[in-house]
């Protein structure tokens, strides 16, 4: 390969090696990328992850090792998927909060040296999503006071195109499906590349949830409620485990009703299709039991619009209106249940989720599934006694 002549995309190249001898996740996944001078209509850095997208003379007043940081700076956001995960947010402020996110990571990994330019970054937003630092960016600060706080190290590219004159790339549905696959790919063989160790602990969870087998969330949710519902034990329908043993056990019986209670997440990172399609699947559940009554609830920093519907209504679960879109603060339903005096019996508690059963005259279940941005499946669950009245908030994979 010819050496090239060109001292930006000379130093660009340097600090790809560089990130590769210091971070090789990083290195291994900025090789991939084509450099591109888009000087005419790209005022820093870009990228679509098929191609790193640079403005010359942003470039030339930079270090290599600030070039890394940059560099680093546009993988993360490949990473985490910003370019697909606003839906229909406000995009400037979306690119700044994903930029707090990003560069909170780089800055507390010490990747690269700080470009010369003041660029958004604040301890406070560590560990944050995207969305939970869009919803407090969105509410306390005007355009002004954003422009203050500092500046965007790069342009997000827009899936419908973006840029001057329209120079910008724009992509298909197909493409895009086609290049979120081809970074989680990258992702997997970078990783493996680079070595335990040498990823940073967000992305190392991603590409566990990835690689690893899962359930789909309406299954566990089956199952978590038929758990719940247990109530005796028959000799007319034998257990099947004891048969291996020569020995006839009895079976669990399940109650034919069932009492629920459903606080629906609808904090700003979750769609009315994503709550809808859960709301779907509880209706199609109940109508499993020959009587139900399901209470339903959505909450974000505040419980809204309670309903009741049981066998005689059930079929209106689907014109349930559904309300929120603040942040996420889950101790509200906690302080929901205490008020209106709910008798947890047990409790279990899930990165995603929380289901528990109350007791009252009759066999009765309290079911509370409480959805995050990107994950629809439950797991880990971990029984807690009903005194913990507080669920602490996980960390965030999709920042």
């Amino acid at each position: 390969m010819a050496h090239s002549t060109d001292p930006v995309i000379d130093k660009i190249v340097v600090a790809r090696v560089g990130l590769l001898l210091r971070h090789p996740f990083f290195g291994n996944m900025a090789t991939r990328m084509k450099l591109i001078d888009a000087s005419d209509w790209l005022p820093t850095a870009a990228t679509d992850f098929r191609n790193f997208y640079f403005n010359r003379e942003f470039f030339e007043k930079m270090t290599p090792r600030q070039v890394e940081f940059v560099v680093a700076h546009e993988i993360l956001h490949c990473v985490f998927d910003h370019m697909m995960r606003n839906e229909g947010r406000d995009k400037q402020i979306w690119n700044i909060a994903a930029d707090y996110c990003v560069n909170g990571i780089l800055k507390r990994d010490r990747i690269g040296d700080d470009p010369p330019v003041k660029f958004f970054h604040d301890r406070k937003y560590d560990n944050w999503s995207a969305e939970q630092v869009y919803d407090e960016i969105f509410n306390k600060y005007d355009e002004e006071q954003l422009s203050q706080l500092g500046q965007l190290l790069d342009q997000h590219l827009d899936p419908e195109g973006n840029g001057k004159d329209g120079q910008a790339p724009q992509y298909s549905k197909e493409e895009l499906k086609k290049i979120r696959d081809e970074i989680k790919e990258a992702m997997i063989q970078s990783a493996s590349a680079a070595g335990a160790g040498n990823v940073p602990g967000e992305i190392a969870r991603m590409i566990k949830e990835m690689t690893e087998p899962k359930m789909d969330w309406r299954e566990m949710l089956r199952m978590q409620i038929q758990s719940l519902v247990k109530n005796d034990f028959s000799f007319s329908r034998p257990n099947r485990k004891g048969q291996m043993t020569g020995a006839i056990l009895p079976g669990s019986n399940f109650d034919t009703s069932i009492d629920v209670c459903v606080a629906l997440d609808m904090s700003g990172s979750i769609s009315d299709a994503m709550g809808a399609d859960f709301l779907g699947e509880v209706k199609g559940i109940m109508q499993e039991f020959k009587d139900f009554n399901v209470k339903i609830w959505c909450f974000d920093t505040k419980v809204y619009n309670e309903q009741d519907y049981d066998s005689y209504n059930g079929e209106e679960i689907d014109e349930y209106e559904i309300m929120g879109g603040g942040g996420t603060e889950f101790d509200c339903n906690w302080d929901y249940m205490k008020e209106h005096d709910f008798n947890l019996r047990s409790l279990s508690c899930s990165q995603t989720g929380i289901l528990g059963a109350h007791g009252v005259t009759k066999t009765t279940a309290i079911l509370s599934l409480l959805f995050t941005a990107m994950i629809l499946l439950f797991r880990r669950l971990v029984h807690m006694p009903t005194t913990i009245w507080k669920l602490h908030q996980h960390n965030v994979i999709a920042r």
